[in-house]
């Protein structure tokens, strides 16, 4: 099941060029047809010649993946793949650090995760969490010491919560050894 239905974004430019942004920061596309493909799951079809004006005027380029092959990336203005790669990194990072700093527990059911923080740091920790682009994470929904993270169909909530637990467990090892 996607995502998003059929008429769920609108069949304007602006629409589809954020909807490819999304999809390639949030999937591994190595070909015009998978893009077409992930597109047309959001009901939103394109011929090949208007993805390929797209792709040419958001400036996407191939750029090669941890496993050597070939995808998609949109870099933000002024950036290229290899600066985008170390702020990735980076960011993954700060986002450990903070686990180990803030995360106080994980749970999951079906695709939602709930993390617990200390009071007031929920709303930053979310914003952190939606900066950083942890693959299969949908979007989050904060409140004074919670976090609902949304997973995407294809990741289980319960691989979410592991890989937060996971990136505490980092935070704590960075922390501790610096």
């Amino acid at each position: 099941m996607s995502q998003l239905g059929p008429g769920s974004v609108p069949a304007t430019k602006a629409a589809r060029h954020a909807r490819i942004v999304h999809i390639l920061g949030d999937q591994s596309i190595h070909s015009q047809a998978e893009l077409a493909k992930a597109l047309a799951e959001d009901g939103l079809y394109v011929t090949q010649a208007t993805l390929s004006r797209d792709l040419i005027e958001l400036r996407a380029e191939k750029i090669r993946d941890e496993s050597g092959g070939l995808v998609y990336s949109v870099a933000q203005e002024g950036t290229d793949p290899a600066r985008v790669a170390r702020e990735t990194a980076a960011s993954l990072a700060r986002l450990a650090r903070l686990c180990a700093e803030m995360l106080i527990s994980a749970e999951s059911s079906g695709s939602f995760v709930v993390l617990r923080t200390p009071p007031g740091a929920a709303q930053y920790f979310a914003s952190v969490i939606d900066t950083t682009g942890i693959r299969g994470v949908m979007g989050t929904i904060a409140g004074d010491d919670t976090v609902l993270v949304i997973a995407r169909d294809s990741v289980p909530g319960k691989d979410i919560a592991a890989r937060f637990v996971s990136l505490a467990s980092e935070g704590l090892g960075e922390t501790s050894a610096g």
